[in-house]
Formats: structure tokens, sequence, C-alpha cells
């Protein structure tokens, strides 16, 4: 059987141990194929074929059920479910996506893209499968490294206390998440994988039990059962956390022996209670160099696959703004020891990692745990530190009540540097920026600003550094900057709360925060042409709002814009809108940013077109508004 006849994941039941390798071999070919032409996460689904291919063979995926962890690591998971003849396009614009997504096939149970979720999830459908009088098998399949989430621990402990209840985790344990894992779980697992009895028993037990007599070379299931005891017995702390927490531990397992696989989990199936099938793994499987470099190759832009380089730009691109906002930390921090770059298992994606190697006494990860990355800071502040919280906008959503009840009530200050806050592209719904002006502008004592390019990222970095009353969050885009000149040093602090103008005109007063002062400006541009004159106001800050500044423009003028690269609800239009009416003054108001909808996954630029958010957009639907409709799109 080929890989592409394959549109249901029972197709598999019954196939030898030599058609499921074809298979596996073939899966990663694709695999492999398909991200070095257009990109994407790499290693995560390198490491899980066997794993995927005999877990499916002990399931009938017409009633039974699998959660995957984040969903990046769930690729060969796709191509065994019809999506092979799609597969090409990957991550692209109306193509298959690059997480689960219920919407796009019956057998994505659950969709997810931040970690720690699957096991609660799957708890909860087996719950309601007791509680319809259902008959079905539940499986979650969570990394090492989602398992330093507390979400996955509470999960755990919950599930601990339900002895009745069938459900299988799996611990696909590859040593790794995006980095290598820290913290005290990872070092217990890795124990566990390295325990010389674990080794022993698995290179030496099935060997001894052939030469028992009446047994030879084939087990029968009491055999199995009687070896799995044996192990346990040899072993009594292998797998100890997990058994107190009322768990049945099984392994580790070797994740790439089909055969042992598929042993190891149809015994699992037939347990009461919870079980965890611990199944040891090794990221990038199959491709050497990815291998080799896991942290690189978890994921990667289009590269050659014979030398795994990326492919060359058609031009240089200036530097990102992660790589400006690093090296500027770097930079202030070797001046100010008490400064401590905080990440949550996003030291690469940060740039963190270049503090971790120059200033390793001042950089910390905590894994995947925003909630205790931004308490920890918390504590850091209450002792006189300068703790600065690189987190992905989209993964700071996971510790809001931290930071009000924590940093905003005890108005500490922790300098929040928000990266990929916008329309990211390729990743979609779960990883869009799009919504922390909205949710964190209604917090008290927190002070909000974003840049317009990358050389005033660094006047802010120096502006959070020093700001001490409270909170302080800078959110900035993905990708590169705009090429500006920067400064290796001498940085001058922006003053709070206090905007600039940057174009005058007395025809409309556009506003624009952050990644959209550009374009706000390439608009002024486009309606010049058209004789509208604008004033272009970088706000720079949604709280507090330059309303000194704002507010006698907004008068004089008389028709407002605001732009901004987030949720139109309760972003900066809102607050501009809200200051306008509080101080009674009754102008024309257009807010334009992103609607009350989810972002799908495609390149920013496509998404900015579909939402009519490019400049030439923008100065139509302005046009629109404000005088008759003359169509300026290009």
């Amino acid at each position: 059987m080929h890989l592409s006849e394959l549109t249901h994941p029972n197709q598999l039941h019954g196939l030898s141990i030599h058609q499921l390798e074809q298979i596996a071999r073939q899966i990663r070919e694709k695999h492999l194929e398909t991200i070095a032409a257009s990109g994407g996460h790499l290693g995560p689904g390198l490491g899980v074929v066997e794993l995927t291919l005999a877990l499916y063979q002990t399931l009938d995926l017409d009633r039974d059920k699998v959660v995957w962890d984040v969903g990046h690591q769930a690729y060969p998971h796709k191509l065994i479910t019809g999506r092979y003849n799609r597969f090409h396009t990957l991550r692209q614009k109306d193509g298959v996506a690059g997480y689960l997504k219920r919407g796009e096939s019956k057998f994505d149970h659950f969709g997810a893209g931040h970690a720690s979720t699957s096991i609660s999830a799957a708890l909860g459908m087996a719950l309601a499968r007791d509680l319809q009088g259902e008959q079905y098998k539940v499986v979650a399949v969570i990394g090492d490294g989602a398992l330093t989430g507390g979400m996955a621990l509470e999960a755990i402990n919950h599930a601990g206390h339900l002895p009745h209840t069938n459900l299988m985790v799996v611990l696909n344990d590859n040593e790794m998440s995006i980095s290598p894992n820290v913290g005290a779980i990872p070092r217990y697992l890795n124990k566990m994988r390295l325990s010389p009895p674990v080794q022993f028993l698995k290179d030496n037990l099935e060997e001894q039990f052939k030469h028992l007599p009446f047994v030879g070379e084939t087990f029968t299931p009491e055999m199995e059962r009687l070896k799995e005891g044996m192990k346990r017995l040899a072993v009594p702390k292998v797998g100890a956390v997990f058994e107190e927490l009322g768990f049945t531990y099984i392994g580790p397992v070797d994740g790439h022996n089909l055969e042992e696989l598929m042993t190891t989990f149809s015994q699992a199936h037939q347990m009461e209670g919870p079980v965890l099938v611990h199944v040891a793994t090794v990221k990038g499987k199959g491709y050497a160099i990815a291998e080799k470099d896991q942290v690189g190759y978890h994921a990667q832009s289009p590269f050659n696959l014979a030398t795994g380089k990326a492919l060359p730009s058609n031009k240089p691109k200036p530097p990102s703004y992660s790589k400006v906002f690093a090296q500027t930390l770097i930079k202030l921090a070797e001046d100010n020891p008490k400064i401590v770059g905080i990440t949550a298992a996003m030291a690469t994606g940060t740039g963190l990692n270049k503090l971790q190697e120059k200033l390793p006494k001042q950089y910390v990860d905590v894994g995947i745990a925003e909630q205790h990355a931004v308490t920890l800071a918390a504590g850091l502040a209450c002792e006189g530190m300068r703790p600065v919280a690189a987190i992905y906008s989209t993964f700071v959503q996971r510790a809001y009540d931290q930071i009000i009840h924590d940093i905003c009530i005890q108005k500490l200050p922790v300098f929040f540097c928000l990266d990929r806050a916008g329309i990211v592209g390729a990743d979609g719904p779960t990883h869009q920026g799009l919504y922390d002006i909205a949710y964190l502008r209604c917090i008290p004592n927190i002070v909000l600003m974003a840049p317009k390019d990358e050389a005033e990222l660094q006047r802010m970095l120096v502006t959070g550094i020093n700001y001490t009353d409270g909170a302080i969050a800078m959110r900035y885009p993905r990708g590169s900057g705009y090429g500006v000149p920067l400064m290796d040093e001498g940085w001058e602090p922006v003053e709070i709360g206090k905007a600039e103008i940057l174009r005058n005109g007395d025809d409309l007063l556009l506003l624009g925060y952050g990644s959209m002062v550009h374009p706000a400006m390439q608009t002024a541009e486009i309606l010049s042409e058209h004789g509208i004159e604008a004033t272009v106001v970088n706000a720079r800050f949604v709280k507090p709002l330059d309303t000194e500044l704002i507010l006698p423009l907004a008068q004089r003028i008389g028709k407002v814009v605001t732009m901004e690269e987030g949720c139109i609800m309760g972003g900066f239009g809102s607050a501009v809108a809200e200051a306008l009416l509080d101080n009674n003054i009754t102008v024309p108001v257009q807010r334009l940013g992103v609607p009350d909808k989810l972002v799908d996954h495609a390149k920013p630029d496509e998404s900015k077109a579909d939402l009519d958010l490019t400049p030439a957009q923008m100065a139509d639907r302005i046009l629109q508004t404000f005088q008759s409709p003359v169509s300026v799109v290009r």
C-alpha cells in the first residue's frame, strides 16, 4: 500500500510490520519534501511516525478519540487521515492547517496551538463518554516539554483521582520542547530513560525469557504480561511519581520500534483507569541533520533538503525585531546586573538565547509555564530586580490572572516584551497576537506602548527598564524591521505617554499605533494624490494616551482615523474614541484594524489584504467614509 492510498487510519489495520515500515518511510519522505519546499514544523512530526502508526493500529478511529498536544507533532496523523493529496498546501492560505483543526477533519478530535491542553481535553471526553454510557477509547499524546506546563499537571492530578475512568496518556519523551527542556520533571524523565535497570531489562529480559522451557521465540499474551510485571517489580522506582498520582505506568518504550509499541498500546488499552505509556523518541528521527540540530530544525523556512541550509532570500532583509530586542537588551544588561531576562521555553524565538550565551546568570527559562514566569517576575521585582518577561503575545494570554493579581494590583515594576504582536501568518488563529491591546488596556497600573520601527524599539527598551511606577508592556511584530539606522548605545528613553507628529495636514487626522505607523504614512501619501492632506501621528502609547496632543488636533481637523494591528473591539481605536467621548468632542471616527473574526493561516500580507488593511485599501475605505467613493485599490 502507498501512503497516497490511505484516506482512513483504519486502513492500517492488519498491515504487517514490513508494510508499516514502508508507510513510515513514505511519511518521512513526504514530510521532508513538503517542509523543505514551503517551511513549517519539521522535527516534532518526524519523531512520532512509528508512534502514530502503532497507536492507530490499536484504535478504531471511527469511534475512538485521540487528542494531540500542540498539534505540530501531528503531521503524520494528517498524512494518514485523508490529507496526503493536499499536504503540499500546508500552512498556506486556504490550505492544510499547521495545527489540528476540528473543522478540517473528523479525525482532528481537538484543535490546539498552545501546549499542555491535551490531557484536560481527553479527560473531558472520557468523562462525557462515561456519563453517556458509551464505549470508546480516549488517548492524549503529550510531549515531555508540554508536561512542564502546569495545566498538564493539573489534569494528571485530576485523572489520577478517577480510578475507574479509562484514559491513556502517551508521553512522547524526546527530551525537547522547542529548545532543551528545563526543570525537575524533564530531569526525572531523563533518569528514567537512562536508568541502568531499565536498560538492562530492555536489552536482556526478553532474551532470558526465550531460553525458558516451553517459551521459545514467541510469547503468549500471558507471558507478555508476566514479562511486563517482572519489569515493574524489578524497577519499582521507575514511574513511581506517576504511580503515586494514580496512573498505571508503562515504559519507557522504544518509540521507533513498531512491534514493541503495538504490543504496549494493546496491553495498555486492557487496563482499567488512567494509564501512562512512556515512549522514548528522537526529535527529527530519520533526517540526520534534524537529529543533530534539534533546536534549529524544530521548524524551518524553505530549505535545501540535501544540505539542510535555508534557501537564500531574493534580497537581504533588515534585522528582525526579535534580534534588535536581544542585542539591545544584552547591552543594557551588561551595564545593569539587576536586569533579568525571562522566557517560557521560547529562548530562540524571543532572542533570549543570546542573553543566555552572554550573561547566563541574568537569564531564566521556566519551561512552558507562562503563569509561573509572570509571578516569578513579580517576585524578582519585589526584591529590586528589573525583570524583562519576553513572551509571545499569544502566550501572555495564558498568564492573564497573574498580570492582574500578582503584578498590577501590587503595582510591581515588571517589563513585558510582547513578541509576535499582530498578524503572524502561517500558524493561524491560535497564534495571532491580536488581543493584547484590548486585554491589557483595561487593567490599572500598567503602561502600554508600541514602537513604529526597530530604532524606536531600542528607545522603548530603555523606557521600560527605567520605568518603576508599575508594570509596563511593549508590543512588537514578527519579522524584519524597516532597515532604519540603529544605535549601538546611548539610547534616549521615550517620555511616558507622549506621541509625535510625523506629517502635517488639515483635512484628516491619522493616528497610527506600533506596526501601523508606517502604513499610516503610506496611506497619507495615497490620500494626498486625491487632494486630502492628513496629519499623521505616531501614538507610541495606548495607555496613557497622549490626549494633550490628540484631542486638540481632533477638534481642529474634525475627522479622525485610527490604525492598529489588533482587534478593533477594545483596542487602540476604542481608546481614542473613548477619550473623545469623555471630553465631549463629537467628531467622526473611523477605526481600522482586525474586525470581530478569527484570522486564519496565510502569509501576513495575504491576511492584511483579506482584512482590507493594506495602505491602498485603507485609503479607499477612508475616502468612502469621508468623501464620495473613489477606488484607489492597487
